[in-house]
């Protein structure tokens, strides 16, 4: 499965939709089309044409990924997903797999963090922990890997991840590739840890010569 720009974010306001929003689901071109420019947790933020909309929807119908799925007696036509958890799909999903998968379509790369604040009106996450272990199952299916780690940017604590249903993320993109060991996924994270470490030593220093000054002024 390999996904344009368009055909994700289709696909992904559709399942927030159906999520977020059931009485509202299917959605209709018109509701699509809102959804897809959407101004808030969106990146990047489109603006497509009913027409560019509709190109979309017939390539996912095609695909086998979308299908019609307006009531009886219904005059508008509205669509439904089925990009996963269909009864003939071989993609299997839970659902916290789906809601990171969902925003990863409609925000791009993003860090454990960030999927875990931005997946909560589409799952539940203990804590960011939970979302780490939840990308590693999927960055090592057995079947195929879903997501990848990209190489943390410089000046950066923590590193984002990304889809993989655009195509294969390159080697010199990640730092964490899938059946790494967990001491070798874990890099990052240890760089984060010594990070903070250090910077909680330069403020400890601080409130020592901060307290000292003070002693000084009170005696």
């Amino acid at each position: 499965m390999e996904l344009t720009l368009l055909q994700t974010r289709v696909i992904a306001c559709l399942i927030e939709k159906e999520i977020t929003t059931p009485d509202q689901y299917p959605l209709s071109l018109n509701a699509l089309t809102l959804a897809c420019n959407q101004k808030s947790n969106r990146d990047p933020v489109l603006h497509l044409s009913e027409a560019e909309v509709q190109e979309t929807i017939d390539q996912l119908i095609q695909k086998h990924l979308l299908r019609e799925g307006s009531g009886y007696g219904s005059r508008v036509v509205k669509y439904k997903h089925r990009f996963c958890n269909t009864e003939f799909g071989e993609l299997k999903l839970s659902e916290q797999e789906l809601a990171i998968i969902c925003v990863l379509f409609l925000r791009g790369p993003q860090t454990p963090g960030e999927l875990r604040t931005r997946t909560n009106r589409l799952c539940s996450f203990v804590d960011v922990h939970e979302v780490e272990k939840v990308l590693q199952q999927m960055a090592e299916r057995d079947a195929a890997p879903l997501v990848a780690r990209l190489a943390r940017e410089p000046g950066k604590r923590e590193a984002r991840f990304a889809h993989l249903f655009s195509g294969e993320v390159t080697a010199d993109q990640t730092d964490w590739q899938p059946g790494a060991t967990p001491a070798q996924s874990g890099s990052a994270d240890n760089e984060r840890i010594n990070a903070l470490e250090a910077e909680v030593s330069e403020l400890r220093t601080a409130v020592q010569s901060l307290q000292t000054q003070l002693d000084e002024l009170l005696s």
